[in-house]
């Protein structure tokens, strides 16, 4: 009976030996539990920092956020059964505070605002500046030009001081000229009245000459055609003006003097022929065997 009865207890299972052990391990898993979820609540329920700043020339430094209190692990729950605390609710966020003034950022304002207006009174003193070279340079070009202009009209007025003495000794000069011409024809008449033993003029004249003043009707023609040979005129004259010249000759021929006596209007043409008489230099002998001491020729362009 011994025998039988310690086989059937070795059978049965054992009787429960408390509640002991579970309980400090549920206690012991709620606690990591708690402090997880604390940790976790925190870090999500921490209001972020905020900063306000006005960027200019130089970024204003901000100081870092204070460092936070590092919550430490709840400690290990003591064996003892006890009921599970709550959660602790989360900390509430902090309320913003609005930034308070930055002396340094109004500074540096304030020095911004003053360079401005340095910059701008520097400007304004350049563009002065510009402006008073600008009219001290027109100043020096218009007394430059002012000075040219009293220069050209000083060097005008020698030219034409000078060429009205020029004329003057050319007219002086014409009328010594003319002078010792007309004693020499006066010479001239003499000795031919002198030479000539008879009156070489027709039965009808009535003169007292020995011989007539006048060339013959043939020789004006034909001093025109020797003239006319040396003229060298290019241009063009409108019409058939006139130029008439008085020559003046040796008895020998030879051409003494010329001078326009009535222009044909076109300067050119008149120039082009005294030119022509000049080349000429000396005169045909007429039919009775002399040269005319004066002689007036008329010149026209198309003859």
């Amino acid at each position: 009976m011994s025998a039988a009865t310690l086989t059937h207890d070795a059978l049965m299972p054992r009787p429960p030996g408390g509640l002991g052990a579970g309980a400090a391990l549920a206690l012991l898993v709620h606690g990591g539990l708690i402090a997880a979820l604390t940790l976790s609540v925190d870090w999500r329920a921490q209001p972020p920092e905020v900063i306000a700043a006005e960027l200019w020339a130089a970024v204003p430094q901000v100081a870092a956020p204070r460092a936070e209190p590092v919550p430490q692990p709840a400690p290990p729950p003591t064996p003892a059964p006890a009921p599970a605390p709550a959660p602790a609710p989360p900390p509430a966020a902090e309320t913003a505070r609005p930034p308070e003034p930055d002396i340094a950022i109004e500074r540096e304002r304030e020095r911004q605002r003053q360079q401005e207006r340095e910059r701008a009174a520097e400007r304004q003193r350049e563009l002065e500046r510009q402006r008073a070279e600008r009219a001290e340079a027109e100043r020096r070009r218009q007394a430059e030009a002012e000075r040219q202009r009293a220069e050209r009209e000083q060097a005008e007025r020698r030219r034409a001081e000078a060429e009205r003495r020029r004329q003057e000794q050319l007219a002086r000069e014409r009328a010594a000229e003319e002078q010792k011409l007309a004693q020499l024809r006066e010479e001239n008449l003499r000795r031919i009245m002198g030479q000539a033993g008879s009156a070489t003029g027709a039965a009808t004249s009535t003169g007292t000459a020995a011989q007539d003043a006048a060339p013959s009707a043939a020789y004006s023609g034909r001093l025109v055609a020797l003239i006319r040979r040396n003229i060298v005129f290019p241009g063009q004259v409108a019409g058939n003006p006139a130029a008439e010249v008085e020559v003046r000759a040796a008895p020998g021929g030879s051409i003494i003097a010329r001078r326009l006596l009535r222009s044909s209007g076109h300067p050119e043409w008149d120039e082009a022929v005294l030119r022509a008489i000049d080349r000429t230099g000396t005169l045909p002998r007429d039919t009775d065997g002399r040269v005319p001491p004066v002689l007036i020729i008329t010149f026209r362009p198309n003859d």
